[in-house]
């Protein structure tokens, strides 16, 4: 599935994940997706920093320990910016709080085809 057949080409989205690897692979995956990365960031001070600075995004995805620390009060801010959440995490569902439990999660490891789908799903159900 391309970029077109997605729906999701030209989405800005805000990336938080601390293993290297991981984030050049989500990088990568965004990319043939046709996304622009907003960020990323690191660290959750990084993250902050981006917000202070008034990035822009039109989702996030957010892995859920950065560093050892929770990446919930970030989420928060996201959300009250209306910024749309997706939280990665090799935990599932069962890793978070259940103030949290009805956002979109990517289990790690996740596929290409994990990150297009659920991207897509939050992208139409936006767009009604």
């Amino acid at each position: 599935m391309n970029a077109v057949e997605t729906g999701v080409a030209g989405t800005r989205v805000f990336v938080l994940e601390d293993e290297a690897l991981v984030l050049f692979n989500l990088e990568d995956i965004l990319a043939d997706l046709g996304c622009s990365v907003v960020g990323p960031a690191l660290r959750l001070d990084q993250a902050h920093d981006l917000l202070d600075k008034a990035a822009q995004a039109d989702l996030a995805i957010l892995d859920v320990n950065i560093g050892g620390k929770p990446v919930f009060p970030l989420a928060e801010r996201l959300r009250d910016l209306g910024v749309p959440l997706v939280f990665a995490t090799g935990y599932g569902r069962a890793g978070l709080p259940e103030e949290w439990q009805a956002a979109p999660v990517l289990q790690k490891p996740y596929t290409f085809e994990d990150v297009s789908t659920v991207l897509t799903a939050m992208r139409q159900a936006e767009n009604g």
